[in-house]
């Protein structure tokens, strides 16, 4: 493997395991996506920031998004000289990937951030508050293979705040809740124990709940473009318009990601169980095994119910996410079948054109 400085690029995530997976290209150089700008890519490299694209062998084999790099990815470059550019030839394994379902009707997989260790799950303090969301936030991050930490931004809009941090931690058990007001003195010094140097964090929330005022205050300098509040409905003005890595002044670096305005899951049957782990646990007193929780007699979800220890809110949550799933899944496989119905055909047409 081509020797290079270990040091310059710890700053960027790097550690031993990134240096073990990247022993399988010993001709080739280490760097991580930091920009995605349709299939060309910056990377952050030993010999500084580069504009890459991928190989077209990677580009050949690549069938699904999954396949091609994103913000967060390590990836094996092969820079040209001179000339501040590079070819991508692979992406190291992924230790973690958050993706949601892309907008709309497809059933396509939208990648928002890889190798991410710690996220930032942001709702703010007033009309955007969302119980509902937060479920769906958390399942993500938790099947991600990330761990979450749930902060509630615009704490100084919030005249009952620790009602609504009773309201979260029925929702995120377990989970880290923190408050932040970029006008309180304290800003968000709550967030700094959770990033050192060689972590990367995410920030995640829908559009307005100010994502970029957080990572402007975690990065001591107004870098993020950032906007008042609207006066109608008291949210937010959506501004981060694409994904970007950036290094902390503290250590670490930080994924910056626009707003969602809608979250549809991507594979999160794991999430699920972790994510309603109250309603799993309950859910193994039923009668019976494949309980449903709507009419069979000895459900302890419905007696759970009855006696308001459950809240019949977070039951429909669960089965609403439930079938969401399910849909996914049954649209996966059926793209699957598409899929390799698709390469067999082709592997037939390249036998018959070797056989005239």
């Amino acid at each position: 493997m081509k020797t290079f400085d270990y040091k310059k690029l710890i700053q960027t995530g790097w550690n031993e395991s990134w240096q073990e997976k990247a022993s399988a290209y010993p001709n080739l150089t280490p760097g991580r996506i930091i920009v995605e700008h349709k299939r060309l890519y910056r990377i952050q490299t030993e010999q500084g920031v580069l504009l890459g694209e991928i190989s077209g062998k990677y580009r050949h084999e690549a069938s699904q998004r999954e396949d091609y790099p994103a913000v967060g990815d390590w990836v094996m470059v092969q820079p040209l000289e001179n000339e501040q550019k590079a070819i991508i030839h692979a992406y190291l394994p992924r230790a973690s990937k958050f993706s949601r379902k892309m907008a709309g009707y497809t059933s396509g997989e939208q990648i928002v951030a890889v190798n991410v260790d710690i996220v930032f799950l942001v709702m703010a303090l007033n009309q955007d508050f969302n119980l509902r969301r937060l479920e769906r936030y958390l399942l993500t991050a938790w099947e991600s293979g990330a761990n979450p930490v749930v902060v509630l931004s615009k704490s100084d809009l919030c005249p009952n705040i620790e009602e609504k941090l009773e309201q979260a931690e029925s929702v995120a058990m377990g989970v880290p809740i923190v408050t932040c007001s970029m006008i309180a003195g304290d800003r968000v010094n709550g967030l700094l124990p959770f990033i050192h140097e060689g972590s990367t964090t995410a920030v995640l929330g829908s559009s307005g709940v100010g994502k970029s005022s957080i990572i402007n205050a975690l990065l001591g300098e107004e870098r993020m473009d950032t906007r008042g509040i609207r006066e109608d409905d008291d949210k937010g003005k959506h501004t981060t318009t694409h994904r970007e890595l950036l290094a902390l002044p503290q250590g670490g670096v930080i994924i910056d990601t626009p707003g969602m305005r809608e979250l549809q899951l991507w594979e999160s049957e794991e999430g699920l169980e972790q994510g309603f782990s109250d309603i799993e646990a309950l859910a193994e007193e039923c009668q019976f095994r494949d309980c449903t929780h709507k009419n069979e007699p000895n459900c302890a979800v419905q007696l759970a119910i009855e006696e308001d220890r459950l809240p019949i809110e977070r039951l429909t949550s669960y089965q609403k996410l439930q079938r969401e799933l399910a849909y996914i899944e049954r649209k996966a496989n059926k793209r699957e079948q598409l899929e390799e119905k698709k390469k067999w055909k082709k592997l037939s047409q390249t036998q018959k054109s070797f056989k005239k």
